[in-house]
């Protein structure tokens, strides 16, 4: 699905500029997600400190921020995502619903690395989720494989 890491990475960075009022690079946002980003964090919230331009005075400015405020950041982008995979469970044929209860669910790409993802998901739906193996190429190869048997792809796309 389309909502994923660079939304969340621009969801970090326009938080980061309302709450804060200090720009940051999207850069900065993608290590701030990859670093503390968690869907359930608990406390004691992982801290890091970001740099960035102040808005108010145009100087640099470093600021401490916590997963909790990233939790927040991102809670659209990832409701958005959990909503999408309960639409596609309710959408799946019963006879594939099966293998993915027995199977799990599958995360890919680079949602799969944020932090209890699975755990959020395995709790809204109550299928098992495992994370691939290397999330970051097996998007890339999952799509290569579809496009190699595009015949057969064909016969089982929900439209």
């Amino acid at each position: 699905m389309r909502v994923a890491g660079d939304k969340m990475d621009d969801a970090i960075l326009q938080y980061i500029k309302r709450k804060h009022n200090l720009a940051i690079g999207e850069h900065t946002a993608e290590v701030i997600k990859t670093t503390i980003g968690n869907v359930l964090p608990d406390p004691p919230y992982d801290t890091m400190d970001i740099k960035g331009r102040d808005l108010i005075s145009g100087v640099p400015k470093t600021l401490t921020i916590d997963s909790g405020e990233i939790r927040t950041a991102i809670a659209e982008q990832v409701d958005s995502i959990v909503e999408t995979v309960k639409m596609a469970l309710e959408l799946t044929p019963p006879e594939l619903s099966a293998d993915i209860v027995d199977q799990g669910i599958v995360l890919t790409g680079g949602g799969a690395l944020l932090r209890n993802m699975d755990k959020r998901l395995k709790q809204e739906t109550g299928v098992p989720v495992i994370i691939a193996d290397d999330p970051l190429s097996s998007v890339v190869l999952g799509s290569g494989k579809a496009l190699e048997n595009i015949d057969v792809l064909k016969d089982v796309m929900i439209t």
